[in-house]
């Protein structure tokens, strides 16, 4: 898409004797506002992660939950499968 101007925009798709729509230039200021302000909402939040320290016992949790779960994972899967291989050995 070319980078054209509003007004050639509308003069392209409306002609140039229909009349402009009405507030059309506080509208669209207001859309660009809220879509700034939600930007840099976003960037802040981003920022927040980004420097948020995490401590020692939280990163000992997250290591020792996900490590039991994929232990309990491979018990499980250890114990559907051992009746499989003995009926198969017989």
């Amino acid at each position: 898409m070319q980078n054209d101007s509003i007004e050639t925009l509308l003069l392209r798709h409306y002609g140039s004797t229909a009349p402009a729509p009405a507030e059309l230039e506080q509208r669209l200021s207001a859309m660009v506002r809220r879509e700034t302000a939600a930007v840099q909402a976003q960037q802040q939040a981003v920022k927040r992660w980004e420097q948020r320290r995490v401590s020692r016992r939280r990163v000992l949790q997250m290591v020792t939950f996900s490590g039991a779960g994929l232990s309990a994972i491979a018990v499980g899967l250890n114990t559907i499968q051992a009746p499989r291989r003995s009926a198969y050995s017989l």
